[in-house]
């Protein structure tokens, strides 16, 4: 039925786009949720993908719901509840773009996902399951990722994670490293950042991916380290693909999520196994998934940020 089923938050990014005289913002509203940026890129891309999710039964919620439909991924695996509200996300942005993060979510719509409300048929049909960190920081949504990524692994579909560490939202860091751990140790493709590999082992970007290959059962990881790019590494393979250059970045929201989604389209394109991939192909891959995250902060927001499939092509080239 679809390529990729990701399970995880549907929320509205609130980004500031202007201070008043005292300093309060003006904010923008935007579809957000990594797992839903990530199946942005590929539906964009022409890929079949589904969300697993829940949000509030409100006018974001509803909003949200739509905006899936009008980005072409699957919305059946979506709960609609009366019980609580739809997950929100305040980013506020410095003067380079970076972000911080204040959430409405006390509890929001997408902690309380339960394992019984998944329509499993989307897992069973699929060829990809993605699962990121943030529906492991409360229950029951944490319980629901637990059985739903073993539920996949169980069934022999390829398992993509991202960490996306978001550390306002846990209560405690130890906790959080043991929960991101765990996403590592089910794992078959890796998508972190410098930063969380630092958080976790104190590693640098190359050490960090030859330890995350070493003790975990990961196939391949990719490492994004911002403006500097990306390292990648697999059994046979490894190298870095410089970031974007010559943009005007506007927004990084949802990018790391965007090269994710970008990167499993080329890795679903070349019909082969992750570990087996050699650098030029890899290299392909990442080159593909840096242009289109780059590309993407040109523009505000994450879902809505993801630029055609031709447009990516023509930028790398024009390099």
């Amino acid at each position: 039925m679809y390529d990729v089923v990701a399970m995880g938050e549907l929320l509205i990014d609130f980004t500031c786009v202007s201070k008043d005289g005292e300093g309060y913002p003006t904010m923008a509203a935007h579809p957000g949720g990594a797992p839903a940026n990530f199946l942005a890129a590929l539906a964009k891309f022409g890929t079949s993908a589904a969300l697993l999710g829940k949000v509030g039964n409100d006018a974001f919620g509803k909003l949200l719901v739509g905006t899936l439909e009008q980005a072409g991924i699957g919305t059946s695996g979506i709960i609609m509840t009366d019980d609580v509200f739809t997950t929100l996300a305040f980013v506020t942005l410095d003067e380079t773009g970076n972000r911080e993060f204040s959430f409405s979510r006390k509890p929001g719509a997408d902690t309380c996902l339960r394992y019984d409300e998944l329509n499993m048929e989307l897992i069973d049909n699929a060829k990809v399951f993605h699962f990121g960190t943030l529906s492991l920081t409360d229950e029951p949504a944490r319980t629901t990722t637990y059985k739903a990524v073993e539920y996949a692994k169980a069934a022999g579909k390829l398992i993509t994670y991202d960490p996306n560490l978001r550390k306002p939202l846990w209560k405690d860091l130890e906790e959080t490293k043991k929960q991101l751990i765990w996403g590592m140790t089910k794992a078959d493709v890796v998508k972190i950042s410098d930063e969380e590999v630092e958080f976790l082992w104190g590693l640098g970007v190359e050490e960090g991916a030859a330890y995350i290959l070493k003790n975990f059962d990961v196939k391949l990881v990719f490492v994004t380290c911002g403006a500097d790019g990306c390292y990648f590494k697999n059994a046979v393979a490894s190298g870095k693909v410089p970031s974007l250059s010559g943009i005007k970045v506007v927004d990084t929201t949802g990018a790391g999520d965007i090269f994710g989604g970008s990167a499993v389209y080329k890795l679903l394109q070349t019909g082969k196994a992750p570990e087996t991939l050699n650098e030029d192909e890899l290299r392909e891959v990442v080159t593909f998934a840096c242009t289109s995250a780059g590309l993407s902060t040109t523009k505000p927001g994450g879902i809505s940020s993801v630029h055609a499939y031709q447009q990516v092509l023509d930028r790398i080239a024009a390099k």
